[in-house]
């Protein structure tokens, strides 16, 4: 699909209400569609999204599919929930490839002239250079003039007075399928807000580049954290809009409430198609091998372990001052860079691991979690409050102290697990 800003807008609006017939009706403070979510009640896969050819598919992500959802923003002031991931692509993508030409939805609604009032900006900012956890001030977007409003920190839930010019808030950020990912809980309070409001969100669904597997310890609701707010395992195996939806049909948002929910779906995609990142999703995620490295190396995060930031393989390695030079031979220096001003152990060797070669993971890998435990100097100092936060429960630190293997670990994670595949199946847009 080629998307033209300026030559095609008529055309666009035009198509759309002719392909959009199906939609029964506008409400004056939104939409209401014959497939609305509000309830949850998710099509099959096959009616959702037709089974993909994927010898020649072509991956469409929502946000280029303008026909679909520019009839919904009509007249609308809207707000959009948007980072540096948030784009339109000039050409469509194939599975396993890379595709530099986009123009950031942003930049394209306005073109169009769709009302856009606010951007709310997740963590690491409207433009996506924050390191992990740095507090993001509001402003104004420079390019467009619209108003920012940071979404981490203080005020990771949208404010009554902020949504007051809101009619319809759209959702698109590139997640990387992982518990711990804060893009997920930025989309539970997005529609706690916007449930609390009565305005609609609109999902514009991007693929999970770690959508192919289902694996780890489900989050015991005692843990619940910014960065672990649902009983799911550390990777679910869902995209933004699955998982919105699964938000709303188990009612995990306050006191139940439920969020007049639409996902405009990714065409020609699977969970286990390859799906290569054109942008980044944040600062540390520099590449597709610390996307597929992440889930099992953010344990590391709750440990006195670093991940590489600092370096130019974040995430792709793994290393500290105390662990046993004889058995970790690979060293590296974290320095301030992009997304770490301040590394753990800056300017100092740390002994670890290189994974830039690693096979890429089906699953969570927790033999290098085990490994670094086993030969730092000082156990007592190795895990730190943070660690059950990330984990979900008590028990993953209990099992590594008290010497368990891999695979007696992952034994405990079984029934917990065929329980949410369960839960899991009754939302899935994608096979």
């Amino acid at each position: 699909m080629r998307f033209n800003i300026v030559k095609n807008t008529v055309l666009l609006f035009v198509l759309g209400m002719i392909s959009c017939g199906n939609f029964s009706k506008k409400k004056a403070d939104g939409f209401v569609t014959e497939d609305q979510t509000t309830n949850t009640q998710i099509p099959k896969p096959k009616t959702q999204n037709p089974k993909p050819n994927t010898q020649n598919s072509q991956i469409i992500v929502g946000a280029n599919q303008t026909v679909a959802y520019l009839p919904l923003l009509k007249g609308k002031r809207i707000g959009i929930v948007a980072n540096q991931t948030s784009v339109i692509f000039k050409k469509n993508l194939k599975p396993k490839t890379q595709n530099p030409n986009y123009t950031h939805l942003v930049d394209s609604l306005i073109a169009l002239n769709v009302n856009v009032k606010t951007v709310f900006a997740p963590e690491h900012g409207f433009r996506g250079t924050a390191d992990a956890g740095e507090h993001i001030k509001d402003g104004i977007d420079t390019k467009t003039g619209v108003p920012i409003v940071s979404l981490y920190g203080d005020n990771k839930k949208p404010k009554p007075e902020q949504l007051k010019n809101i009619d319809v808030m759209i959702f698109d950020i590139q997640d990387v399928g992982a518990r711990f990912y804060t893009y997920i809980s930025s989309l539970h309070y997005v529609m706690e807000a916007c449930a609390e409001g009565n305005i609609p969100v609109l999902i514009l669904d991007r693929p999970n580049p770690n959508g192919h597997y289902i694996d780890g310890p489900i989050l015991e609701m005692a843990n619940k954290s910014f960065v672990g707010m649902h009983p799911i395992p550390v990777v679910h195996g869902m995209t933004i809009g699955e998982y919105a939806t699964m938000i709303n049909g188990e009612k995990w948002l306050k006191n139940g409430i439920q969020c007049e929910l639409k996902v405009i779906p990714i065409k020609n995609y699977t969970h286990q198609m390859p799906y290569s990142l054109p942008i980044k999703p944040s600062p540390n995620l520099p590449n597709d091998k610390s996307i597929n490295l992440y889930t099992s190396l953010c344990f590391f995060e709750g440990t006195n372990v670093s991940v590489g930031r600092g370096t130019n393989t974040q995430f792709q390695v793994f290393g500290s001052p105390f662990l046993d030079k004889t058995n970790f031979t690979y060293t590296f220096t974290p320095k301030p860079n992009e997304g770490a001003k301040s590394p753990l152990y800056q300017d100092k060797i740390c002994y670890g691991t290189n994974l830039t070669t690693a096979k890429n993971l089906n699953s969570l890998n927790l033999g290098w979690l085990i490994s670094a435990y086993k030969n730092t100097k000082n156990k007592a100092d190795f895990f730190n409050s943070f660690f059950i936060k990330l984990a979900g429960t008590k028990k993953l630190q209990q099992q590594i102290e008290a010497g368990l293997s891999e695979a007696e670990i992952k034994t405990t994670w079984k029934q917990g697990l065929e329980s949410f595949k369960e839960t899991r199946n009754n939302y899935l847009i994608y096979k």
